[in-house]
């Protein structure tokens, strides 16, 4: 695939990204044309050298697509059923048996997110610590997977299965450990041998509760408040059990490009069942392990975008596999709180997703 060599536009917005309080971004931009990929900002703070746009990053959310795509493998080959009740496979959880396979895929069940759950009169039901002082104590902490799903299960069920939409971190560790309690494996064994080694996603880790992130990666950051004090601390290497299959893996902006495309080029399941993932809750848009939106031109695009304190991932394919847009954007020192921070992640993106999706493509380089 030959380089596009005059994407000037995404070269600017990738500028005005970093401007914007971000210390770096990587991205990559397949389509008819061939790929582009740039970077901007710096890997480390204190230092001028730019990411690399081979870099490693942690993906947060976008695991959930990854794990979505195993469990859909498994009701493939007739090891899970979409709609069986969870409780068939995890008994020892006393899960209510209306919720499904499917609505933890969709976050339909009503199960308590471990992580706090937000309310829309902006109460707040605290889960473990996700913030300040607490949330970076956290972060050398391993958590079981089994503790975050009793954790949640001994909280109140945000409403009766099926019957509303949450996005519940719980949903997709529940999925991890019916991956595991079905194949009888980890979840990484899983992963490796279903996804990662057929597409030869060598950048891509399941890292289960380990700190470290392979070389070359940028650095991320999380700057809060402490007894008055502001303070600024690298969170590049953590354990990230505390998010576990709903957050925790690792991968880069080419390892990314290739999932999607072959995701949505139907390599890795069936058509019937690719339909079944893009069959998305109403309003939110919201199908099995992946999000189902419009672009500002009106073209359709699959996406799971990822993000916690430090890190941010951006993950989307045309309906035909054929254009993608992958990145990574590292939080720095800029005196931006959670709010500031979600509201320029999402203007970022939006950016973004114009130039790859909407905006005419350069013709390539002669």
């Amino acid at each position: 695939m030959s380089a596009i060599q005059n994407r000037s536009d995404l070269q600017q917005a990738l500028q005005e990204i970093v401007d914007s309080g971000f210390a770096g971004v990587q991205v990559r931009v397949n389509d008819e044309h061939g790929e582009w990929v740039g970077s901007a900002g710096v890997r480390k703070l204190g230092e001028t050298e730019k990411p690399s746009t081979d870099g490693h990053f942690r993906i947060g959310s976008n695991t959930k697509t990854f794990v979505a795509v195993l469990t859909l493998q498994l009701v493939a080959d007739g090891q899970v059923g979409l709609d069986t009740p969870v409780d068939d496979y995890l008994p020892e959880y006393g899960l209510d048996r209306e919720i499904t396979v499917r609505m933890l895929l969709q976050h339909t069940s009503g199960v308590f997110n471990f992580t706090g759950e937000h309310f829309p009169d902006g109460t707040i039901a605290p889960g473990i610590p996700w913030e300040g002082q607490g949330y970076v104590d956290g972060l050398s902490h391993t958590y079981d997977p089994e503790e975050l799903v009793r954790l949640a299960l001994s909280k109140p069920a945000r409403f009766a299965p099926g019957t509303d939409w949450s996005y519940s971190n719980t949903n997709y560790v529940l999925l991890k450990l019916l991956i595991e309690r079905v194949s009888g494996r980890s979840l990484a064994e899983e992963m490796q041998d279903r996804i990662l080694g057929p597409l030869g996603l060598t950048g891509t880790v399941v890292p289960g509760a380990s700190p470290e992130i392979p070389a070359p990666h940028a650095h991320g950051y999380y700057r809060y408040e402490e007894a008055g004090e502001w303070k600024l601390v690298d969170v590049t290497r953590m354990n990230p059990s505390w998010i576990s299959a709903a957050g925790d893996m690792i991968s880069t902006t080419k390892d990314l490009h290739i999932f999607i495309a072959a995701l949505t080029g139907g390599k890795l399941l069936p058509a019937e069942l690719l339909a079944e993932m893009y069959e998305a809750y109403p309003q939110i848009g919201y199908g099995l392990g992946v999000f189902v939106q419009q672009t500002e031109c009106g073209d359709t695009v699959i996406t799971h975008n990822g993000g916690f304190f430090g890190w941010g991932a951006l993950m989307y394919g045309s309906p035909d596999g054929r254009t993608t847009l992958t990145a990574s954007l590292t939080t720095g020192d800029a005196e931006l709180d959670f709010i500031a921070t979600a509201q320029a992640f999402q203007a970022a993106q939006q950016k973004l997703v114009n130039l790859a999706f909407c905006a005419g493509q350069a013709e390539p380089a002669a």
